[in-house]
């Protein structure tokens, strides 16, 4: 068994996580000047949205969004959080909480940032969000949960066939709760996709960082410098 990562290995997630961020960029960009994809994408998929709503998806859409707030999500981060702690120890635990912690700060900072208005009450199905729209804070904070319960915590499942149907059920939880804020109107089709993408890009550095700790060692190139962080007693 290789007790080193080499530098390609670390290569493919590190330029994973440098599209994403750019993608995330060009995105910002649109939706804060109201022009390009944004300006393009978001309104016809907002209509498109109205025009598909019936009850049956209104409830599901509502149960979604619920799955996905603050308080559905932060209540299941410290019961995952205890048992990281109990089960797989304190360093992936503290990945699990930093990870938790960084989508809370980037949803606040990005949303100062972009300071994108939410789509008006022509399309909204609610009460009145007054926060910005940029990002999802329930699409980004749902999906980084979502993604370390797959990388941390699904792997203490035993048999592969549940292993399976639990990393299918949160892929299609995230996405759930992703259209669903679509649906109601409460974000734009592009807000999801940033959410998605900051997600993605967060996931991705976990990953690498679980996988230096667990071999013991990090890349032998420049690449160790990015990493350097993750490896701690």
């Amino acid at each position: 068994m290789s007790t080193s990562i080499h530098p390609r290995q670390a290569a493919l997630p590190l330029t994973l996580t440098a599209a994403a961020i750019a993608a995330l960029l060009g995105l910002a960009d649109s939706a804060r000047e109201h022009d390009g994809v944004s300006a393009r994408l978001d309104p016809q998929l907002a209509t498109d949205a109205v025009h598909l709503r019936t009850g049956l998806l209104t409830r599901a859409a509502h149960l979604l969004t619920f799955l996905g707030s603050e308080i559905v999500v932060g209540g299941l981060a410290l019961v995952f959080l205890v048992v990281l702690l109990q089960r797989r120890g304190r360093f992936l635990a503290g990945c699990f909480a930093m990870a938790m912690a960084v989508s809370v700060g980037l949803t606040v900072g990005v949303k100062l940032l972009v300071e994108r208005p939410p789509p008006g009450s022509a399309y909204r199905l609610g009460s009145l969000d007054t926060t910005y729209s940029f990002p999802s804070g329930h699409s980004l904070n749902s999906a980084v949960l979502l993604g370390l319960v797959v990388l941390l915590v699904v792997p203490l499942i035993r048999s592969r066939a549940r292993r399976i149907l639990a990393i299918a059920g949160a892929t299609l939880l995230g996405i759930g709760i992703g259209v669903s804020r679509v649906y109601l109107g409460y974000h734009w089709a592009s807000d999801v996709l940033a959410s998605w993408l900051i997600a993605a890009a967060l996931l991705t550095l976990v990953s690498l960082a679980v996988r230096v700790r667990l071999t013991g060692s990090t890349p032998r190139s420049g690449s160790s410098q990015v990493l350097a962080g993750a490896e701690t007693s």
